[in-house]
């Protein structure tokens, strides 16, 4: 005999049990039972065929032994877990960063956090930014002011001990973080000139991503890691297959001043 302990679970005394697909989720069985005399009953011919499935079963005839399973609709279904970037979407999601070239005008600290200098930014629009920067501890003031350096500007303002921050300084530093060094344009960059990696021309630069975006497909974690000073001091990025795209102008790439091998933050 065989009895059904749940749909899809069967208990075999006798031959050959075919497991089959139901149009319903849950599994049937289609069972070929030889009874044996020891279990009588005016119901039963000695062999008999069977359909074990969900009491919702509407159709029988459906249930075909020699149907193919159906395949999981689970397994097309996109993962909620975002993937690992590959070479080709690194380098487009570094291109949809806005980082321009800038000159500090003014810096000063900043009055409520002892680590935080507050610089005024020139990056080529009608008014500079006002960008904090936790540079206190390893660049003296006297050396940032007046200095070209390297902005990310298309992130969301942040509110930074009661100052308003609108932009990050890019930084080298070492493994240990104990030296950090501003990123310098070459010589000759102007304010408010578009970064870009690689060696393709300034004209074939996609247009940057919205702060917004930036923040939610939380594009500068995913390529802030892949950002590199190199063995000559070249700022770069590095994809999957170790090429490295460098940082650069119009009028050359983008450096450090002494750090080499060191990452970008």
């Amino acid at each position: 005999m065989a009895a059904a302990l749940k749909c899809g679970a069967l208990l075999l005394c006798s031959k050959t049990c075919y497991s089959f697909q139901s149009t319903l989720t849950k599994p049937s069985l289609f069972c070929h039972l030889h009874l044996r005399k020891r279990f009588p009953s005016p119901l039963i011919s000695s062999s008999r065929y069977f359909f074990l499935t969900s009491p919702k079963a509407s159709d029988a005839d459906s249930n075909l032994a020699t149907s193919p399973p159906k395949p999981d609709s689970s397994a097309d279904t996109p993962s909620s877990e975002p993937s690992i970037p590959q070479a080709e979407s690194i380098k487009s999601l570094v291109d949809s960063l806005d980082i321009r070239v800038g000159r500090i005008l003014k810096a000063w600290r900043h009055p409520e956090a002892d680590s935080l200098y507050v610089e005024e930014v020139d990056v080529g629009e009608p008014e500079p930014r006002t960008i904090c920067s936790g540079l206190v501890n390893y660049i003296p003031l006297d050396q940032i002011q007046g200095l070209q350096v390297v902005v990310l500007a298309n992130l969301k303002p942040r509110n930074m001990r009661g100052i308003k921050s609108s932009g990050m300084l890019l930084a080298a530093s070492d493994a240990s973080h104990e030296n950090v060094e501003l990123l310098l344009p070459p010589e000759g960059s102007v304010s408010g000139e578009r970064i870009w990696f690689g060696s393709e021309e300034k004209e074939a630069q996609v247009d940057p991503t919205s702060p917004n975006q930036v923040q939610k497909k939380k594009i500068w974690e995913t390529v802030q890691p892949r950002l590199k000073i190199n063995e000559s001091c070249v700022a770069a990025l590095e994809v999957e297959d170790q090429v490295l795209h460098p940082m650069r102008t119009s009028a050359g790439v983008v450096v450090s001043s002494t750090l080499k091998n060191a990452r970008i933050s």
